[in-house]
C-alpha cells in the first residue's frame, strides 16, 4: 500500500510548491568593499538598512560603498565628559573652594569616623 501512494513521484527531488501567488518584496543591491580589494554586491529588502560593514568571502571586512544617505543623516552631537557637564554647573573657581574645604575636613579626620 506505501508503494501506491508515492508511485510516480521521486521522493525529495521535486518540491510541489509552487511560485504562484507569492508577492515578492522590492529588493535593491548595496555594494561593499573588502579591505583586500574584493568588491561585491548584497541584495537587501528596499526597506531594509544596510549595514556599515559585512564579511568578505575572504573573511575581511567589507565596507559600503557610496550609500548616498549622508544628507539625511542627524549631525553627530559633540562629546560631552563629565568634567564638561561639570563646568556646565560650576565654574573653576568654586570647584577649587569645594576642594579646598574637602581636604581640610579629610586631613582633620572629621570627614571620615575612624572604626579603630
Amino acid at each position: 500500500m506505501v508503494e501506491r501512494s508515492l508511485r510516480g513521484m521521486k521522493i525529495g527531488a521535486n518540491s510541489l510548491e509552487s511560485d504562484e501567488g507569492v508577492a515578492f518584496v522590492e529588493r535593491r543591491e548595496v555594494k561593499y568593499l573588502c579591505e583586500n580589494g574584493h568588491e561585491f554586491d548584497v541584495t537587501l529588502a528596499v526597506d531594509a538598512d544596510a549595514p556599515a560593514t559585512w564579511e568578505c568571502k575572504c573573511g575581511a571586512v567589507a565596507h559600503l560603498v557610496g550609500t548616498g544617505d549622508d544628507d539625511d543623516k542627524k549631525p553627530a552631537k559633540a562629546v560631552r565628559t563629565h568634567w564638561d557637564m561639570l563646568l556646565e554647573r560650576r565654574s573653576e573657581e568654586e570647584l577649587q573652594v569645594l576642594l579646598d574645604e574637602r581636604l581640610a575636613l579629610l586631613r582633620s579626620g572629621k570627614l571620615y569616623k575612624r572604626m579603630h
